[in-house]
Formats: structure tokens, C-alpha cells, sequence
């Protein structure tokens, strides 16, 4: 990354975080700061998560391991992760009409990972995310074994955990990360 690059990632992460004090209380910008100048990797994931519409915020603080918690807060699902299947098996096993990426394959390129459901409840918490699409979840093997895949959504004011077969893509379909900094 770039000086100016990494500036203006930094500039736009404090502003967020300072406009959502809700998604992190008790957590401050300068402790937040020192951890991301200390791992620039991990300041590529979040302008990778940036660049592709998941505008990642701070939303909790691990106190055994000392890290904060980002995770992508854009009100839908990433417009830049949209389009995907679950994983590269599932990419493999379309005929036609593949997708150019899957989900699974994108968030291990960026460095990060898929919310799992717990995660993804955990974020609903915080907002109302994914009124209008839907976000690929961490899917438990068993159920990625018989070739389906697990997402959420919120409709009518409640989450909504659903399962479809992991080679599907929709337009309004994504993912959202989580990054552990």
C-alpha cells in the first residue's frame, strides 16, 4: 500500500468509527490506530474490504486476546463481493453461467474470513444490515457436505437464516468479513 493510500484508509476508518460509537463502545481511536500500524497486513485486508464496498468498522474488542474486532458494515452486502458462489468447489461444479469468484475463495484472497452465523447475529445487533440482499455465511461442513450453503438477511425486523445450494449466485447475494486486528 501506498503512503497516501494507507492515510486515506486510516482518515476514513477514524472518521467511521467515530461517527458509529454504538458499534464499539469502550474502545478508543488511538488504541485502534497503534494495533493497525503495527500490522500492515492487516491494513491491506481492511483497504481490500473497503475497495470492494464493505465500508469495515470496528464492533468489538476480544479481551483475552487484545485484538479488535472489524467486520464490514456497508447497510447491504458489498457491492464489489456481490455475484459469487459459496466456495471454489461449488465455482468447479457449474456448467455454465459460472460467476468469476466465489465467496469463500474472495474473503481467503483479501485475508480475511466469512462471518459465521453467530458473527452475522452478532452484527444485526448493531443496525439493520441486508434489508434488501443477502450475505453468505461460514457454512458448517455438514451441511456444505450435502452441497448447500448457509445466508442471512433481515426481513420483516428479524434475521433470517437460510440454506440454498452452494453453486448458486444472485445480484443481491454477497458476503460480508470479519478481521481480527
Amino acid at each position: 500500500m501506498k503512503t497516501d493510500q494507507h492515510r486515506t484508509l486510516l482518515a476514513t476508518l477514524q472518521e467511521r468509527f467515530a461517527a458509529h460509537p454504538e458499534r464499539h463502545p469502550g474502545c478508543h481511536w488511538h488504541d485502534v490506530e497503534q494495533r493497525l500500524r503495527a500490522q500492515a497486513a492487516k491494513l491491506q485486508t481492511l483497504h481490500e474490504m473497503e475497495q470492494t464496498g464493505g465500508e469495515p468498522d470496528v464492533t468489538g474488542y476480544d479481551k483475552t486476546s487484545g485484538e479488535f474486532i472489524f467486520c464490514d458494515c456497508a447497510p447491504e452486502s458489498p457491492t464489489g463481493r456481490r455475484s459469487t458462489c459459496y466456495d471454489q468447489q461449488a465455482l468447479d461444479a457449474r456448467k455454465e453461467a459460472k460467476p468469476k469468484h466465489s465467496a469463500v475463495g474472495m474473503a481467503a484472497a483479501m485475508g480475511a474470513a466469512l462471518l459465521t452465523e453467530a458473527q452475522y447475529r452478532e452484527l444485526q445487533q448493531l443496525g439493520p444490515f441486508d434489508l434488501k440482499t443477502s450475505s453468505w455465511l461460514a457454512t458448517p461442513p455438514e451441511v456444505r457436505q450435502l452441497g448447500g450453503a448457509i445466508f442471512g438477511d433481515q426481513r420483516y425486523g428479524r434475521v433470517f437464516i437460510y440454506h440454498n445450494g452452494a453453486q448458486s449466485y444472485y445480484a443481491a447475494r454477497g458476503f460480508r468479513c470479519q478481521l481480527r486486528v
